[in-house]
């Protein structure tokens, strides 16, 4: 029997009092993708009981399956639960919203001012504190993740295909979701997954599908007009199609995506420095809403830094409403065309595989984000060796470039989040002060 809908679900929820605990999550959610569906999960399953637990956990595990930030498309996945399309628009937006205006307006003040040097200074704390977050997200995905030989051995292969041989991160994310849905058809290779449910209602079908046709077309017309009135070569048009192709790969979340955008955003575009990539992600790490906002802060110093007629200011905003909308507008595109396909989707076996094996490489993904990040913010120079017969390149450290006070903070930032337990805005604080402190120390 198929699932009721959206409209049917006992009992009503108040369109106004739903509204509240929107804003509400939008300003709180802090913490990374964890601390968000916990937030999420204790004012609607546990305080409100607005969904029961089979049902939230029903949304998050078809959020798991698609691109982009879970916790944002769950959010949109409940809202359209409780009030159809209307609710999942002003769920997911409601999410955005207050994390969007600080990160912008907190890559205004990083554009103006971060030449300063206790500026830096404090950012080279945040840098030690981002280091060790993505170093405890690594170990945490893979003690749940990793539960078998094949899935480390595949954790393993996207690890040196990233590292060593400069694999870009769609075709990693691509072929192991491949190799997963081929595993998944032999029984206790990756795991089995629910028993198979009917589709969804006809009438619900044909309702989906024109809700995502409206969809697609707010997504990829205005990406169209860009390149068709501004070119190419624009930085407008580059940044819509590349975070429109960031939508569709962004699997794992931000920490895992970032590889990939720092891959192309610092050594393809050349729109930012490393460094600079590691400090858009501690200010989107100290504001609300999903962690992937950091890509606004890569629009706004790329539109920034090449303004063309506009003022610099107001070109760096555009480029955040243009990263904004590419990255934003296929998440509801997936939300509101697949959820009444939720229940069929989350059940196949193959599918289960694919996200098991694709949860996998995610892991050594992030294992190259990890090195990327300790080469480029502990070091200030390093070095390419090549593999022999051809087999790859490595970039290594120059061990005499190792900054002193750069891993004295990362080595009180690791002890902080492994010992002491401190939550990521009080650590990322603690260690920009640290950095202003080292700054005022002479050279």
């Amino acid at each position: 029997m198929a699932e009721p809908g959206p409209a049917r679900l006992p009992p009503p929820v108040p369109f106004g009092a739903a509204l509240r605990v929107w804003i509400k999550i939008g300003f709180l959610s802090f913490g990374g993708p964890a601390g968000q569906i916990a937030l999420m999960h204790r004012l609607i399953v546990e305080e409100k009981r607005w969904l029961d637990e089979v049902r939230f956990l029903h949304a998050l595990n078809y959020c798991m399956l698609l691109p982009g930030p879970e916790a944002q498309q769950l959010a949109t996945y409940t809202g359209w639960l409780l009030h159809g399309v209307r609710g999942g628009l002003v769920a997911g937006l409601l999410f955005i919203l207050p994390g969007l205006v600080i990160i912008l307006a907190l890559s205004i003040l990083y554009g103006a001012f971060f030449h300063l040097a206790l500026v830096q200074s404090a950012f080279l704390g945040v840098k030690m504190a981002v280091l060790a977050i993505v170093v405890q997200a690594l170990l945490g995905l893979s003690r749940r993740t990793l539960t078998s030989w094949p899935l480390a051995a595949l954790a393993l292969l996207a690890f040196f295909l990233m590292y060593a041989l400069n694999v870009p991160f769609p075709f990693v994310v691509i072929g192991a979701a491949l190799a997963g849905a081929i595993a998944g058809r032999r029984p206790g290779v990756l795991g089995d997954g629910p028993p198979a449910r009917p589709p969804p209602p006809a009438g619900r079908r044909r309702s989906a599908l024109a809700t995502g046709a409206v969809w697609l077309a707010l997504w990829l017309v205005p990406v169209a007009a860009l390149f068709l009135i501004l070119g190419p070569e624009n930085v407008f048009t580059r940044l819509a199609l590349f975070f429109s192709q960031m939508a569709v790969v962004t699997f794992g979340g931000a920490y895992a995506v970032l590889a990939y955008v720092a891959q192309e955003a610092v050594q393809g575009y050349g729109w930012l420095g490393a460094g600079e990539m590691v400090d858009g992600l501690g200010l989107a790490e100290t504001t609300p809403g999903p962690l992937i906002l950091v890509l606004n802060f890569v629009g706004y110093l790329a539109a920034y830094r090449a303004p063309g007629p506009l003022d610099p200011v107001l070109a760096g905003t555009l480029g955040v409403l243009v990263t904004s909308w590419v990255t934003f507008v296929p998440c509801f595109l997936w939300i509101f065309l697949g959820a009444p396909w939720a229940e069929q989707l989350r059940s196949s076996p193959a599918l289960s595989a694919a996200l098991r094996a694709l949860t996998a490489a995610v892991v050594g993904v992030m294992a190259n984000l990890s090195l990327w990040f300790a080469l480029h913010v502990l070091f200030t120079e390093t070095r390419v060796a090549a593999l022999p017969a051809g087999l790859g390149r490595l970039e290594l450290p120059v061990v005499a470039s190792l900054d002193p006070a750069a891993a004295l903070i990362a080595l009180a930032a690791l002890a902080a989040v492994f010992i002491f337990r401190m939550g990521i805005v009080a650590l990322i604080v603690a260690a920009a002060v640290a950095g202003l402190g080292l700054g005022f120390l002479p050279d």
